[in-house]
């Protein structure tokens, strides 16, 4: 029972890992043809920040600075809990600084919430909501993306989130390094196959209309992937723009991305449990790839866990009990399949950052210790399966301030 157990979930593991490998080459050619249109679209920009003084201001700066016509777009900073001076800061740029207090419901999701309440009352309403952070960046001309996209029929829109301290430290590094697979061999497949995209938390536009027929009820630790499912399941995928850049502040410390990403992991399996099976049964009724292929985003933290616990119970099996004594489909194929496996998944890294024509030096030196960072995703997400109904919102303190100028001068 325990051999055909543990082989079924070898082979549904494998056939992931080939599904994805596979998605990944979709993402290899960028398509060049797209249509232009005239601003047109007006937006709100809501910047969601807590206790952001300190890099708050050089995204005021830069918000100033974009390529679109100025009375198409206002900005309002959403001051969450904030007992620092960030409101200040916001007003002496001429922004709108939202002020909100609430001890018991804290977090960015219940912050985007209060704020739509807010912006639909006003007696100016816009054509779109764009959401970024407090420690972004956005590129000059990412509303000008938005609009053409906005025009071209998109409802929910993912911008590529990029970062803008990748050679702060081996961290920074592999979360550039993560990202930039990311966007091109994840997201920009799914977008030249034109499938659903998943949000990413930042760097996000969503139709007026559509929040006002949802709702915004993204309240988990991951509001972004919980919209993604959400908006999904009613049949509205989100859409990839690779243009429309906004570069983001990444931990500098191995701790602070620990409890960053603990975080996250928590969300995705509230996430997972509340969406994954109704997703995939729609997947099935409707014969939708889509759907099935955001059923399987969203359970891919179980993915993880599976793998980890499945390697630890084999590698306890052989080490420490002299077996093997569980079957092990892996140990029948040929070794070069292995090293081919493993080759694969390096590679694609490698190339995600060649089509991306990354020209950071360091991170290349940092690429050594980055297999540390991925495999510090197993007991990261182990501990998070035991924590996870643990709803506690924790601050990520931000303070490099970089400006827009700086980082693109660092790519050329």
């Amino acid at each position: 029972m325990t051999d055909a157990l543990f082989v079924t979930l070898q082979v549904i593991l494998a056939a992931i890992a080939v599904y994805q490998f596979g998605f990944s080459l979709f993402g290899l050619r960028k398509k060049k043809k797209k249509e232009h249109f005239a601003p047109e679209k007006s937006f709100a920009v809501l910047v969601a920040a807590h206790n952001e003084e300190e890099v708050v201001g050089a995204l005021m700066e830069n918000l100033k600075q974009l390529n679109y016509p100025q009375d198409l777009y206002d900005v309002f900073v959403i001051c969450d809990n904030c007992t620092d001076g960030t409101a200040k800061i916001v007003r002496e740029h001429g922004m709108n600084a939202c002020v909100r207090t609430n001890s018991n419901l804290r977090g960015k999701g219940y912050a985007i919430e209060w704020m739509l309440k807010e912006l639909w009352a006003l007696p100016r309403q816009y054509d779109a909501v764009v959401m970024f952070d407090a420690d972004n960046l956005a590129h000059t001309e990412f509303l000008m993306e938005m609009n053409n996209d906005l025009c071209s029929g998109a409802r929910v829109i993912q911008g590529y989130i990029d970062t803008k301290n990748p050679e702060d430290s081996w961290i920074t590094a592999a979360y550039g390094v993560s990202y930039w697979y990311i966007n091109r061999l994840w997201q920009l497949s799914r977008h030249n196959l034109q499938m659903a995209n998943f949000l990413g938390g930042t760097g996000m536009c969503f139709e007026t209309a559509l929040l006002k027929e949802m709702g915004w009820g993204a309240t988990s630790l991951v509001e972004d992937l919980e919209f993604t499912m959400r908006s999904a399941s009613k049949g509205v995928y989100p859409k990839f723009n690779y243009d429309a850049k906004v570069f983001d502040e990444k931990p500098l410390t191995f701790k602070a991305s620990s409890r960053q990403r603990l975080r996250w992991m928590q969300g995705h399996f509230t996430v997972a449990r509340r969406y994954f099976f109704p997703l995939l049964w729609q997947s099935i009724k409707e014969r939708s790839l889509t759907k099935f292929d955001l059923a399987l985003y969203g359970a891919n933290v179980y993915i993880v866990l599976l793998t980890f616990l499945m390697t630890a119970v084999m590698w306890i099996d052989t080490s420490v009990f002299d077996g093997p004594h569980i079957a092990n489909i892996y140990g029948h194929l040929p070794i070069w399949l292995s090293y081919f496996a493993v080759g694969a998944n390096i590679l694609t890294f490698l190339l995600a950052m060649a089509l991306e024509k990354v020209k950071f030096k360091k991170v290349y030196l940092y690429l050594l210790v980055f297999p540390i960072y991925l495999l510090s995703w197993y007991p990261i997400t182990f501990y998070a399966f035991f924590t996870q109904n643990n709803k506690q919102w924790s601050h990520t303190k931000h303070t490099r301030v970089v400006r827009l100028e700086e980082v693109q001068s660092k790519q050329v």
